[in-house]
């Protein structure tokens, strides 16, 4: 059962700070999940589980959304606020102080030529990981012209991504579609 006192805001600012600052990739809902239900008891499975539901379905990132909802749940808006503020302050400050080494380190001698290195060896493993995907796919004229339309609009004609693949996206899905299943799906 979940405590019926109201949750100090220090205590929720502690928790979701702790969370944003030592997480790193997904798994965030499970961890506030762990701190919010299982370790402190301030939460049910099935309140939890509710509005992780509805975090969801939600735009945005799962994880800040049920940081939002934890919050308002507990302490009202003002709860909503500190859960995803505090969430987000370490990351933030870390970004702030990350951009500015960053910029300190350019000036250093060799430096930026270490960064293009990183740089070529990461479009490197990306091409490694084409290649390999490639030779998974179904061979065939529709994915060839489908792949060969992308890269004429998008690298040769400078066309904007976005715009070339809601075309050329339908057209592929159209021309891969096995016809008895398209034929059916027209009679419906």
């Amino acid at each position: 059962m979940p405590d019926t006192k109201p949750v100090p805001l220090l205590a929720l600012f502690r928790v979701f700070f702790q969370i944003g600052v030592l997480s790193f990739g997904g798994g965030l809902v499970s961890w506030i999940h762990r701190e919010v239900v299982t370790a402190r008891g301030w939460m049910t499975d099935a309140e939890f589980l509710s509005g992780m539901s509805l975090s969801q379905v939600l735009p945005g990132i799962n994880s800040t959304n049920t940081s939002i909802f934890v919050g308002q749940r507990l302490r009202g808006a003002l709860g909503a606020a500190v859960c995803l503020g505090a969430m987000l302050l370490g990351p933030f400050i870390a970004i702030i102080l990350a951009g500015f080494t960053y910029k300190t380190l350019l000036g250093v001698s060799g430096f930026p030529a270490l960064v293009e290195g990183v740089g070529a060896v990461a479009m490197g493993l990306l091409t490694r990981l084409g290649i390999k995907a490639a030779r998974t796919v179904k061979l065939g004229l529709s994915p060839a012209a489908a792949t060969l339309a992308t890269f004429v609009g998008v690298a040769v004609m400078r066309w904007p991504m976005l715009a070339v693949v809601a075309v050329v996206a339908p057209l592929s899905v159209w021309a891969a579609w096995p016809s008895g299943t398209a034929k059916d799906a027209a009679d419906a």
